[in-house]
């Protein structure tokens, strides 16, 4: 008996995120009068409409939900791995962990919860449109910066950062809230960077030019080191 199709072309065909469905219309809406003024005009905003509905996906994740990790918040190439402060709007002095991934426009902008637990601040704060992989842009560039607390009252900050093309950061949560890993925290419109802080007693499990899947690679485990020595007797 021959398998649905249906599992394959929900990989496929995404979901869009309820801040594209605008866009999507708009940019339809402009290929159909396109065929009617010029046909390869509409043929190429055919084609823009199909980008502005990839850019705006929004796929189902699975999420690892295990207590001690730092998941990342976004797709994206992981463009550095390094010690720095949070930004200054949230309070916190000391150095914390950061590993800051890049997403291009061919990634899917959805961010998401690194971890598990309550949002204790939210912080927007205007700023510039540095290119999202210059190392100042995240602390010149407009960004929205989140600081989460597990139960054990372990701090996580996760900042949304706006790059040259991205002129708008969505976000979908309050001070407040209560997050789990992997939900949905807002989006990024083209092009952007999102950094996470993390305490020290976390493993770093990525290397720097490896690709991230928002939601689901482990950038860091607090058990990492007890894990390998498991494995390793």
């Amino acid at each position: 008996m021959a398998k649905s199709p249906v599992p394959v072309m929900r990989k496929i065909l995404a979901p869009i995120h309820p801040d594209g469905h605008k866009f999507v219309v708009i940019a339809a809406l402009a290929f159909v009068f396109g065929f009617f003024i010029w046909a390869p005009l509409g043929w190429f905003l055919f084609l823009l409409t199909v980008a502005i509905a990839l850019f705006f996906r929004d796929p189902e994740r699975t999420t690892p939900e295990r207590e001690g990790m730092v998941v990342a918040p976004a797709d994206g190439l992981i463009v550095a791995i390094d010690r720095a402060a949070p930004p200054p709007e949230l309070g916190i002095e000391e150095e914390m962990q950061r590993v800051s991934i890049f997403l291009s426009l061919l990634d899917c902008h959805v961010n998401r919860a690194p971890v598990t637990g309550a949002v204790k601040r939210v912080e927007y704060q205007i700023g510039r449109f540095l290119s999202a992989d210059n190392p100042d842009a995240g602390q010149d560039n407009e960004r929205n910066s989140l600081l989460l607390e597990d139960k054990n009252g372990v701090q996580t900050v996760c900042v949304q950062i706006a790059g040259k093309l991205a002129r708008r950061i969505v976000s979908s949560v309050e001070e407040g809230e209560h997050l789990l890993v992997g939900e949905r925290i807002g989006l990024i419109r083209f092009g952007s960077r999102v950094d996470v802080y993390f305490s020290d007693d976390m493993h770093v499990r990525v290397g720097i030019e490896q690709r991230a899947v928002g939601g689901e690679t482990i950038l860091a485990d607090s058990q990492a080191h007890e894990l390998l020595n498991f494995t390793t007797r």
